[in-house]
């Protein structure tokens, strides 16, 4: 045994790594894990028993304070005639008990002190001990000493000591000092008195402290019950729909509110998420039913060894590649509208500065092989914005597709952009008013236009674009026949100087 303490070393001490945890340790520990309620009334408890027993101390304090203050300012005033003093030192060198004449008022006790330590009482007096203050004013040293201390027979005192004026009375010629002391009684009994008030009124105090804390708690902690409550059943309900009554400008109200918000947001996301996942499925629908009854006619054909005739045969290929294309399309515009948005209106630091010029003119080469045929024509100013850059060009690509799409063979498209506004114009049938309302809706699309290739989101996504930039999107019937689309986009003709540009 004694190897293996050796080698092992001495035991890790209390609170340590290793150890068991120390007092203080566990007492935080036991602290955490007590409810809130419980932790809020404990700690008023504390505070106001504090306070209480500060108050009944200071109370004590100055109450003795006062009383030994009158008692010493009762003893300051007592003065002994010289006869007794004379009479006492005679009496103590030759000491006749029961000398009436020599009595002195039985609330007192004089003694005197010599300047060697000596000390010389009254035979029916306690000696009192003298201490070095009490020599020092025998000796001259000192003018006055005032002082508590206990008689031989174990009584509290209050001493006062000053020189003796007189004549020398010591046989040795030594200096004297007179020493009055007078019971403390008339202190100590109404401060133990006073002590036992205050202890009885801080018990209670501390008791009404802890009720009115737990009241307080239980009170106070209500509204955050209901919010717990509220969470928990949206936690295993998944009811967005609950909403807490919030009352006042506190912080339990900014929180019932933002509650509120975010459960609102939250059901607001997920009635969208639902619509899209609606919305998309039924946009995939006639596209795959398309594509299903092709292929099953090409399947049979060859099941069955009658050709179909080449005409017909390379029909049938080009509606699958062209629903193929257009099965593409959607989906990459789903996967764009399902992005959550990183910033809100008008971005965040962290979003690069790019040139809106430069990404119009790459979009117009695209737009120009999609409609070869058309007179596309272009002015534009430099501008730039601060905005996510693939996601705008898509936003500017599907303004051009727009126009190209709707625009008649051998027509014109006008485009321009002046101080951060993109104006796209074609010349096409143009849009009826009733239908304005409409033309940024997801999957929304022109009764006249839906036998054109799309999937009604290009829209969608030029509006959620230009709403994360901080611009504004509208598209409005041009004068002279056509339609009109114009992007707004804050921003500055030139870079700003200490941000990069992508």
């Amino acid at each position: 045994m004694r190897r293996e303490v050796i080698e092992g070393g001495p035991a890790p001490a209390s609170g340590t790594g290793g150890g068991r945890p120390g007092l203080k340790e566990r007492i935080v520990r036991r602290y955490r894990q007590l409810p809130l309620r419980s932790r809020l009334a404990m700690l008023t408890t504390v505070a106001v028993a504090f306070a209480v027993a500060a108050s009944a101390a200071a109370c004590w304090l100055v109450t003795r304070d006062q009383l030994t203050r009158q008692v010493d300012e009762t003893l300051n005033h007592q003065g002994v005639d010289a006869e007794y003093v004379q009479a006492l030192a005679s009496r103590c060198n030759n000491p006749v008990p029961g000398d009436v004449r020599l009595r002195l008022p039985t609330q007192y006790t004089v003694q005197i002190v010599t300047s060697d330590g000596g000390v010389c009482t009254w035979w029916e007096k306690t000696r009192i001990p003298v201490q070095s203050s009490d020599v020092a004013v025998a000796k001259g040293e000192s003018r006055q000493a005032l002082h508590t201390t206990r008689a031989a027979n174990g009584e509290e005192m209050r001493v006062i000591t000053r020189p003796y004026d007189g004549p020398f009375v010591d046989a040795l010629g030594n200096r004297i000092a007179i020493s009055i002391a007078t019971p403390m009684d008339p202190v100590t009994q109404p401060l133990n008195q006073l002590a036992l008030i205050l202890l009885i009124v801080t018990g209670i105090g501390v008791l009404g402290a802890a009720t009115a804390g737990l009241w307080v708690a239980r009170t106070g902690l209500r509204p955050v019950d209901r919010l717990t409550e509220a969470v928990e059943h949206v936690a295993r309900t998944e009811d967005l729909t609950i909403r807490i009554p919030a009352e006042g400008e506190d912080e339990i109200a900014r929180l019932s509110r933002s509650f509120n918000s975010m459960t609102a947001a939250l059901a607001s996301s997920r009635d969208l998420q639902q619509q899209l996942i609606a919305d998309a499925g039924h946009e995939l629908r006639t596209p795959l039913t398309s594509l299903r009854t092709n292929i099953d006619l090409l399947v049979r054909s060859e099941r069955s060894g009658r050709q179909l005739p080449a005409d017909d045969k390379e029909a049938l290929l080009s509606s699958v590649k062209a629903q193929m294309g257009e099965l593409a399309a959607l989906i990459g515009d789903l996967q764009e509208l399902s992005r959550t948005p990183e910033t809100g209106p008008g971005g965040s630091a962290g979003v690069p500065v790019v040139a809106l010029h430069d990404i119009v003119d790459s979009a117009l080469r695209r737009a120009r092989l999609r409609g070869p045929t058309l007179d596309i024509t272009a002015e534009l100013d430099p501008w730039y914005v601060r905005a996510e850059p693939a996601a705008l060009e898509r936003a500017v690509v599907n303004l051009l597709d727009n126009a190209v799409k709707f625009s008649p063979e051998d027509g014109a498209v006008e485009v321009s952009l002046r101080k951060g506004e993109l104006r796209v114009r074609d010349h096409g049938p143009g849009i009826p008013e009733e239908e304005l309302p409409h033309v940024f809706e997801r999957f929304w699309r022109s009764p006249s236009a839906r036998s054109l290739p799309g999937s009604g989101l290009g829209l969608s996504i030029v509006a959620r674009t230009a709403y994360q930039a901080g611009g504004t999107v509208e598209l409005r019937a041009a004068a002279g026949g056509g339609a009109e689309a114009l992007l707004s986009l804050p921003g500055a003709a030139a870079p700003p100087p200490d941000l990069p540009t992508a």
